[in-house]
């Protein structure tokens, strides 16, 4: 993974202009605070895609659209004058407020319902069986690039609770019924997944806790200062301990 984010956004940029030409394009954005210690070449995530910086000016940045990123995001969509959520990578000595974001957007969903508890907001998404096979409750779900804690899970959908304070910092206030978002499930459960459908197994202390090591054979070695019993982490280990 190149770039690490935390789903902490930064500030709202405004969009100045966006040309898709085709299947790829470019994005000019009006920003101030994320243009500090950025360089030509860094990484910005916009509404939580990763995209590198091409150009820099007193008031904003612009970078390149892939084709890829157009297909699997909401940037496509996105017009002159709109709101867009904006995070640096992180540095190493920073603060990691949120959870591990690659800024690599999974899918997109679609907002099917807003409504009000006392002074927090509920959204329910609707989304693929790919992203959905990957969300728990009380599991980590980055919207848009925001980090959020998902409180409720179906089939085809799943629901956040989103506090005042992060509405007025994210796009989140803009958000109605219908909008689509960009969304990237947590990368702890694509590892889990994909241990899984490869058969590999890992292995760690009996209590589950330790010191993990990797090894080149997609192997995990927990080692324990007090006993040595190890044993293969299967779909049963993985149930028992609320995966």
């Amino acid at each position: 993974m190149r770039n690490i984010f935390t789903g902490i956004i930064e500030e709202l940029g405004v969009v100045k202009s966006i040309a898709i030409n085709g299947a790829s394009g470019c994005i000019t954005i009006k920003a101030k605070k994320v243009l500090e210690g950025t360089q030509l070449g860094d990484s910005i995530a916009v509404n939580g895609t990763c995209l590198t910086v091409t150009s820099i000016n007193s008031d904003g940045f612009s970078a390149d659209v892939m084709a890829e990123t157009v297909k699997r995001t909401s940037l496509s969509q996105v017009g002159k004058g709109d709101l867009v959520n904006l995070e640096r990578a992180m540095i190493l000595n920073g603060r990691f407020g949120g959870h591990i974001v690659s800024g690599h957007i999974d899918g997109v969903g679609r907002i099917t319902k807003i409504s009000k508890d006392d002074n927090a907001v509920w959204y329910t998404i609707n989304a693929g069986k790919e992203i959905m096979q990957l969300i728990v409750p009380k599991g980590s779900i980055t919207i848009d690039g925001i980090s959020l804690t998902v409180a409720g899970v179906n089939d085809d959908s799943f629901k956040v609770s989103v506090i005042p304070h992060t509405r007025q910092v994210t796009t989140l206030s803009q958000r109605r019924i219908n909008d689509c978002v960009n969304l990237e499930n947590d990368i702890v459960g694509k590892y889990i997944k994909r241990l899984l459908q490869t058969g590999e197994s890992l292995d760690v202390t009996a209590d589950g806790l330790g010191e993990i090591s990797t090894r080149q054979d997609v192997s995990v070695k927990a080692q324990s200062s007090q006993r040595q019993n190890t044993s293969g982490i299967t779909r049963e280990f993985l149930g028992k301990y609320g995966f």
